[in-house]
């Protein structure tokens, strides 16, 4: 335990460092959700929303789990160009756990789009966003259980598929109706009945009615339980499949 632990620190420091480097990646990465704030929160003040919240409470959520979605699901794009540069051959002879080969990179993923989503969330508050401190702060551990979920998938396709052309198709195939099914803009129940159903197959929906939930203050209701147990699950499931891959692949 203590080599895996600094293994993945020593993995994390690594990419983090890149990461600080370039600050174009740090501050792009949230412009895109910045946008839909912008233009998307105010058509959303006449919808009759409910018990759901008021609009920012509604957004904002689904803005932050957005973040997670797309960047962490490109996140193996890294991995390509380092097959194809050669790091990863370079890696295949060092003494450093497969699994911290992994987890340093998922960690730092984590890490890099909490910070966003601060960025984004005090850019909501400056708007009208009211929500408790809690619900906040519950929001960005459901952000970093995605990313390291996505991410952690994301590095073992890129370590299984040879070139970018066959890994971004991939991506978009799943990312688009994980997006559109899980309710990121509006809440599903404003939706058609059999879409509303269709939805609930969605394991993302969980996460974004939990985090909704947070920012109206009900910590304690089946929505919360159900993204809880959910996040934590595609995690598990989705690190012990990217560390299988990775070892598998000797990277």
């Amino acid at each position: 335990m203590p080599e895996l632990l600094s293994d993945t620190a020593l993995i994390f420091g690594r990419y983090a460092r890149q990461t600080l480097g370039s600050r174009f990646q740090i501050l792009f990465g949230v412009l895109m959700p910045l946008l839909y704030l912008l233009f998307f929160g105010p058509l959303l003040s006449d919808l009759p929303l409910g018990s759901e919240g008021d609009s920012w409470q509604v957004l904002v959520p689904g803005l932050l789990l957005q973040l997670g979605l797309f960047g962490a699901s490109f996140a193996g794009f890294a991995v390509l160009i380092d097959k194809q540069t050669g790091v990863v051959e370079r890696m295949r002879v060092t003494p450093v756990s497969r699994l911290a080969l992994l987890l340093g990179r998922v960690l730092r993923d984590a890490a890099l789009f909490v910070f966003q989503a601060v960025l984004l969330v005090l850019a909501a508050l400056a708007m009208g966003l009211r929500a408790p401190l809690g619900g906040i702060l519950i929001g960005f551990a459901f952000v970093a259980l995605l990313t390291v979920s996505l991410a952690a998938l994301s590095y073992a396709l890129a370590m299984t598929v040879g070139t970018p052309q066959e890994f971004g198709p991939v991506v978009n195939a799943v990312s688009m109706p994980s997006m559109l099914l899980s309710g990121l803009m509006l809440p599903m129940a404003l939706a058609p009945a059999w879409l509303d159903v269709l939805s609930h197959f969605m394991p993302f929906r969980y996460l974004v009615d939990a985090v909704r939930a947070a920012y109206v203050g009900d910590y304690a209701g089946s929505a919360m339980a159900y993204g809880v147990l959910t996040a934590l699950a595609l995690a598990a499931v989705s690190v012990t499949v990217g560390t299988r891959v990775f070892r598998g692949a000797g990277a």
